[in-house]
């Protein structure tokens, strides 16, 4: 790394060199199951697959085969396994077991404490994170036999995610269609992310997003801001543990594990921020505020024929600089403050000036005029400064290991005073 950045760039997902259990049962949706497989693999897991006799007459266990290259188990009893007790060895070495999807019947087994099929006598036999999926009809979902075995789940530990409203098999609309195939692999992200990160006890906030500062009920003083830099640290900070508030002006599906408080204008993410900030240890400022807003805002949509004039003049006066104006001092005592600098000239010098006006423990500098770290794109190449002097300048980088550096020099600060 081009002048070397002390904290190592490392895979911070939580799946990563994980041992999952797959557990697929006999719904239509099963086909899905061969997805959330992929996306598994994809994220560095180990992931071995158990279906019970009704999933195999939807979908052969030869799919899952080719995509995790380990031979899923359906056999209760084949003598030909090298494992003793095949289920046994599975549960034991699994971080987690996962069961997506899950039939009414497999639910009532687990509730039971039935096993006899492979899938139920795995999840009988692990003490691991056991998260499922249910997916069937709607009227089968909301029948009190079954809500009584999710509760029955739920008091032991047990997650469950889902199901969703949608378009059912049948052909009605209702609950009980099988959660989106990466937001089930996010919770389990999630999950093992609580169970295992360094960041677990933390509340971490991130601002993101550009602010709309209203002219009229249809126009609007704003910037070109996405939001990507700032999900990019939510996400990597909910990958180790945190719990992760993101006030943003993003409108966006949420994701497992983040807290997203929608605002548009400087003064509601401000207001947002204090309140948020008054339980949280690390506040990262990466949403672009803007510098100004107009002074008088129209009632309704300000037209050309109101006026013989080729030109409108607004008025603007300055928005309150947030991070500036968050205390240090929270009700859970000090807090970390990471501001950010998009800067389009005199980097280094504009960035430094920033620390001490806005009270931050350190600023994180990009040049937002190229290519490779500008808004709207994947990658960064950012400056990192503090008030001791300290320069340390990465190369380009993905805005997710970009996160990961920044949340790694944040974490030594947290209760340092």
């Amino acid at each position: 790394m081009a002048e070397q950045s002390i904290y190592q760039i490392t895979n911070r997902d939580p799946l990563h060199g994980k041992h999952i259990v797959l557990g697929v049962t006999g719904s239509i949706s099963c086909y899905k199951a061969i997805d959330i497989a992929s996306k598994l693999v994809q994220a560095g897991a180990y992931v071995d697959v158990a279906l019970t006799r009704s999933a195999t007459e939807f979908i052969q266990p030869l799919a899952f085969k080719a995509i995790t290259n380990r031979q899923p188990y359906v056999n209760m009893f084949n003598l030909e396994s090298k494992d003793g007790e095949s289920h046994v060895e599975l549960a034991r070495r699994c971080d987690a077991m996962l069961i997506a999807p899950l039939t009414a019947t497999t639910l009532a087994k687990l509730s039971h404490g039935l096993a006899d099929d492979f899938v139920a006598l795995t999840a009988l036999a692990t003490d691991k994170p056991l998260l499922v999926a249910p997916a069937m009809d709607s009227q089968m979902w909301i029948n009190p036999a079954t809500q009584d075995n999710v509760k029955n789940l739920t008091q032991r530990g047990v997650q469950i995610i889902g199901p969703s409203d949608g378009r059912l098999a049948s052909g009605r609309v209702g609950v009980g269609r099988l959660t989106d195939p990466a937001r089930i692999v996010d919770e389990l992200r999630y999950r093992l992310a609580r169970e295992l990160g360094d960041l677990a006890p933390l509340k971490i906030v991130v601002t993101a997003g550009g602010t709309r500062e209203a002219i009229d009920p249809v126009r609007y003083v704003g910037n070109r801001s996405t939001g990507k830099m700032g999900y990019a640290i939510a996400e990597a900070a909910r990958d180790r543990g945190a719990s992760v508030s993101v006030v943003t002006t993003v409108d966006r599906l949420p994701a497992a594990g983040i807290r997203d408080i929608r605002v548009e204008s400087a003064a509601e993410m401000l207001e947002a921020v204090r309140q948020e900030c008054e339980t949280a240890d690390v506040l990262v400022m990466a949403g672009a505020v803007a510098d100004y807003r107009p002074m008088n805002v129209a009632d309704q949509k300000i037209k050309k024929a109101e006026s013989d004039r080729s030109s409108m003049t607004i008025e603007l006066e300055q928005t309150t600089d947030i991070i500036a104006s968050i205390d240090r001092q929270q009700k859970t005592g000090r807090l970390v403050k990471v501001a950010f600098a998009a800067e389009t000239q005199d980097l280094i010098d504009n960035a430094r000036r920033k620390i001490e006006a806005k009270g931050a423990d350190f600023i994180v500098a990009n040049d937002v005029s190229a290519a490779d770290s500008g808004f709207a794109v994947d990658t960064n190449q950012v400056t990192i400064l503090d008030a001791s002097g300290l320069e340390e300048s990465l190369p380009v980088l993905s805005k997710y290991e970009v996160a990961n550096i920044i949340l790694s020099k944040a974490l030594p600060l947290v209760d340092s005073d």
